[in-house]
């Protein structure tokens, strides 16, 4: 099982006729694994990756990272302010951190004034939020294992005489 998942961590559109050569399973082993894997939930969403530096579109999203300090409710922790903040359409992530704050909130707008203003009108405004601190995303090198930038750049200084 762990072995088909990695596969597909890595290549989410190999067929299952690759991944049981692959494997050395029959297609039938891999298919039902790969059902179950869903079925359980353990396989979500399959996606397409996409480098939005490569796109010509006049839309381009404005990304931020929101660092909030909360405190905990009671028989709640984390979780219930968690839930109020991921229900929002704009944020696209939120992780429960260790160390100098509580939740780390990945958001997506149309301009950094409409980024500005979710934080400050709607995060920021939440029961049990103590303070928010903003990191706007100026570019992507690298994400989720994958390269944004083009590798394959000489890199080596010219000479000069």
């Amino acid at each position: 099982m762990e072995e088909i998942l990695n596969l597909l961590q890595e290549n989410a559109r190999l067929s299952v006729t690759d991944i049981a050569a692959m494997t050395k399973k029959s297609t039938e082993e891999v298919q039902s694994v790969i059902t179950k894997l869903e079925q359980d939930g353990v396989i979500l969403k399959y996606a397409t990756i996409v480098n939005p530096e490569k796109i010509e579109t006049s839309d381009d999203k404005v990304k931020a990272e929101i660092e909030i300090q909360v405190q905990p409710e009671r028989e709640h922790g984390f979780d219930a302010l968690a839930e109020r903040i991921y229900k929002y359409p704009q944020v696209k992530s939120v992780y429960l951190m260790s160390g100098g704050y509580d939740l780390k909130v990945v958001i997506e707008g149309d301009s950094l004034k409409e980024v500005a203003f979710f934080v400050a009108r709607k995060l920021s405004t939440l029961d049990g939020v103590r303070s928010t601190k903003t990191h706007f995303f100026l570019k992507t090198y690298k994400e989720n294992g994958v390269l944004y930038v083009d590798d394959k750049k000489d890199h080596r200084e010219g000479v000069t005489a």
